[in-house]
């Protein structure tokens, strides 16, 4: 059940943002100026912004500790697909394949 929601939180967490994303990229190309301009372009947006750069440093912290604890091979998966996407993938894919190693290791 828990491996489910996990897996289907992933793909929520991947097509959800991608779809904003590329809506970007098709109207303002790899503009980087644009980018940070509209994400940081009012109170809202940037209080979501800075929630999101924290919840970032606190999963890689999480991801290096935990899957080190855990003895979790290709950590850099994580840090990819949260660069690539966002927290919002990498979280539940990071707590999908941890819970995988619990189950395989508690058997």
């Amino acid at each position: 059940m828990l491996k489910t929601a996990y897996l289907i939180l992933c793909v929520v967490g991947t097509v959800l943002p991608l779809s904003q994303f590329v809506k970007f990229l098709l109207e303002q190309g790899l503009n980087v100026n644009a980018f940070f301009g509209q994400l940081f372009a009012n109170d809202i947006s940037s209080f979501f912004a800075w929630d999101l750069i924290v919840s970032t440093l606190v999963l890689w912290l999480f991801v290096f500790s935990e899957g080190s604890r855990l003895k979790m091979k290709n950590l850099w998966v994580y840090v990819a697909s949260n660069l690539l996407v966002g927290v919002s993938l990498a979280l539940p894919l990071f707590l999908l394949m941890r819970h995988r190693k619990i189950e395989k290791t508690s058997s």
